[in-house]
């Protein structure tokens, strides 16, 4: 890993980012920030939590004009929620070169939109449909923009957005540069590529990065009737400081909700059905860790960008490897450890495997754990915590009662009774969670290594109007 230090980069970025605590620069931003201080047009297969943030950021900060009022640089997201993320990164990174960002999307305001259009902000981050409403609108004029930035391409098009993706980049100067952001590298972005980009250097993780390294990865061979028992279990043995939950479909979602907030756990639920207003309510509980735990679809999930996250749940294996890859990429995030857990029927073994061939990886099988395991974790929990108490000092005020206490009781008794309060035990309140079919059998032929990730192939090397470059290649 290099300093950024090393990339010859302005005072101003290089104080921003040490006030964010950057030391060290990722992998992703090691391989990609060169390239793009250089101007080459840049296609960088990166996961959420990996630091591409700053990789794209960075160079388009720099790049970009003070005082100058037309829209330098432009960042697509698929979702609301990465938009705001990604443009208060950006703000940070900027602030002492009085570089702002704007994140642009549907569902907020227009009135209060085009009132801050009108202060100038030198680079637009939108979603695509808003964006197109402010272009229509004249607005937002692209005219003299010099960077494009496609992040999470691969969500952008699950999502539907390629039309508008190819209205928006057919619309802006040819004479640009063009960044492309993706975890995964399936076929419709590599012809996404051939279209819009100019001789693109390609840079990715090693493949063993493709999912986040410092996240340990299980799976719980389970039937579906018992997996809500599993999943609190697995909650009650890990004391998650904060959980994202996935489940396939909005009733599931509810379900789960319901359960959960049943048997005393702290959650919330994000999926599509949700207002703005509710979705943002949601999002600042979690992030400020008033909610413990999050149940999310995959739509209503992607782009979400928690740092704090300690463990994903797969209530329910997604569908195919890319949604695992996104999934999971939501813990684990720049250095820090993160447990990934899915629930597999026998059913769905031959999709498990499915997934582990494409991410390169073997997932380990672990037993549900017993209930008596799941007191034994709640125990310990409160046994850390006493002991963080007394290290700390915290607990000198009750020393004299304490001790009267003791006189009466005996200290073990004592210890044992305050053990017994505080330890959260198995509430086995009765839930009922509506069964779901497993996905289909997967069929040999969708066993394509051309959609693998990791897999190496020419038409990576993708072409753009001027050939192939092959000059900096990075696998």
């Amino acid at each position: 890993m290099s300093t950024f230090y090393q990339f010859g980069l302005s005072d101003a970025i290089i104080r921003a980012t040490a006030i964010m605590g950057f030391e060290e620069t990722t992998s992703i931003q090691d391989l990609a920030i060169p390239i793009a201080m250089a101007g080459d047009d840049l296609i960088g297969q990166a996961q959420t939590g990996t630091g591409k943030t700053a990789a794209f950021g960075i160079p388009m900060i720099e790049k970009c004009i003070e005082g100058q009022s037309n829209v330098q640089g432009l960042v697509i997201t698929p979702t609301r929620e990465l938009a705001v993320q990604v443009a208060e990164e950006i703000n940070t990174l900027g602030q002492f070169k009085n570089i702002r960002a704007l994140p642009v999307y549907g569902g907020q305001d227009m009135d209060r939109q085009i009132k801050a259009l009108k202060k100038k902000p030198q680079i637009i981050v939108a979603t695509p449909g808003r964006l197109m409403d402010h272009m229509r609108r004249k607005l937002i004029r692209l005219q003299q923009l010099a960077i494009v930035v496609l992040d999470e391409a691969d969500e952008m098009l699950n999502m539907g957005f390629r039309e508008d993706i190819e209205t928006i980049l057919a619309d802006v100067p040819k004479e640009r540069q063009t960044m492309l952001f993706s975890a995964t590298m399936p076929q419709p972005i590599q012809d996404l590529a051939r279209k819009f980009m100019r001789n693109p250097e390609f840079v990715r993780m090693k493949t063993k990065d493709i999912t986040v390294p410092n996240t340990e990865q299980y799976y719980y061979q389970t039937h579906e009737i018992e997996k809500f028992d599993a999943l609190c279990r697995l909650l009650d043995l890990h004391s998650p400081e904060a959980a994202i939950v996935f489940a396939r479909t909005k009733r599931r979602v509810d379900e789960l909700l319901e359960g959960l907030n049943k048997r005393g756990y702290s959650a919330e639920a994000i999926h599509g059905d949700l207002t703005q207003a509710k979705r943002d309510s949601v999002m600042r509980k979690f992030k400020n860790m008033s909610t413990e735990i999050l149940v999310a679809t995959d739509v209503a999930a992607r782009g979400l960008d928690i740092g704090s996250v300690t463990h994903v749940y797969n209530f329910d294996i997604p569908q195919d490897p890319d949604s695992y890859v996104h999934r999971i990429g939501r813990t684990g995030r720049l250095g820090n450890p993160g447990i990934a857990a899915t629930f597999v029927s026998h059913r769905e073994l031959n999709h498990l495997e499915h997934i582990e061939r494409s991410i390169k990886r073997k997932i380990i099988c672990k037993p549900v754990p017993t209930i008596n395991e799941a007191i034994e974790g709640q125990q310990r929990l409160v046994a850390e915590k006493l002991m963080q108490i007394i290290e700390e000092g915290e607990h000198t005020q009750y020393k004299d009662l304490a001790g009267e206490l003791i006189e009466n009781t005996g200290a073990t008794a004592l210890l044992a009774a305050a053990l017994k309060m505080l330890t959260r035990e198995p509430d086995l309140t009765p839930v009922k969670i509506t069964a779901e079919e497993p996905w289909p059998k997967k069929k040999k032929k969708h066993f394509d290594n051309r959609n693998r990730p990791g897999h190496r192939q020419k038409s990576v090397s993708i072409k753009g109007r001027g050939g192939y470059k092959k000059k900096h290649k990075k696998y």
